[in-house]
């Protein structure tokens, strides 16, 4: 199943009618009247915006904006993980017991986000990760290396953690991990 297509029918499963009126009407510098008229779902919607190259795979930005003037910040998330996300291979899927997650979780506190830049993560992960948890801060931690490793699939090693900690002086941390 094509990722867009996905993304784009479980947007238009979650419109109720008077967010997709709101979205048509929105539309309307976009697409002539009569076609907005014969518009019956969300789906019918995203058909006729693809066809007008108003959004497609890697041009989210008009869909965003439609979801954020009908106050649907819930999609515009989705539609921003989407974003986000890179096509992992079958075979560069990390070993989820390899990182000690529970022992830098227990240890790291508010440095969190200093360690994921030492290992180079994008910043805009980090702030997403930072407005899904706003009042979580162990959920942060535990999210970031999941991610990281995601990000990294195989290339995700102990090693390099315990080398980003050392470099974020946090040593302690970095002989918990150790042992």
């Amino acid at each position: 199943v094509n990722p867009f297509l996905s993304l784009l029918h479980s947007i238009a499963s979650g419109l109720s009618d008077t967010e997709l009126s709101a979205m048509k009407f929105l539309c309307r510098d976009k697409i002539r009247k009569g076609k907005l008229e014969t518009v019956r779902s969300g789906r019918e919607l995203f058909s006729i915006l693809m066809e007008q190259q108003e959004i497609a795979p890697d041009n989210l930005e008009f869909l965003k904006r439609l979801l954020q003037h009908i106050d649907r910040g819930d999609l515009v998330s989705q539609v921003v993980q989407f974003e986000e996300e890179e096509p992992i291979a079958p075979d560069n899927q990390p070993d989820v017991h390899e990182i000690p997650s529970a022992v830098i979780c227990d240890n790291i506190g508010k440095e969190w986000k200093m360690l994921m830049r030492e290992l180079r993560m994008p910043e805009a992960k980090l702030d997403r990760i930072e407005d899904a948890y706003p009042f979580k801060l162990g959920e942060r931690v535990i999210q970031a290396l999941r991610e990281w490793q995601r990000w990294k699939g195989k290339d995700a090693k102990v090693a390099d953690l315990i080398k980003a900690l050392r470099g974020c002086r946090l040593n302690l941390v970095a002989d918990a991990v150790e042992e």
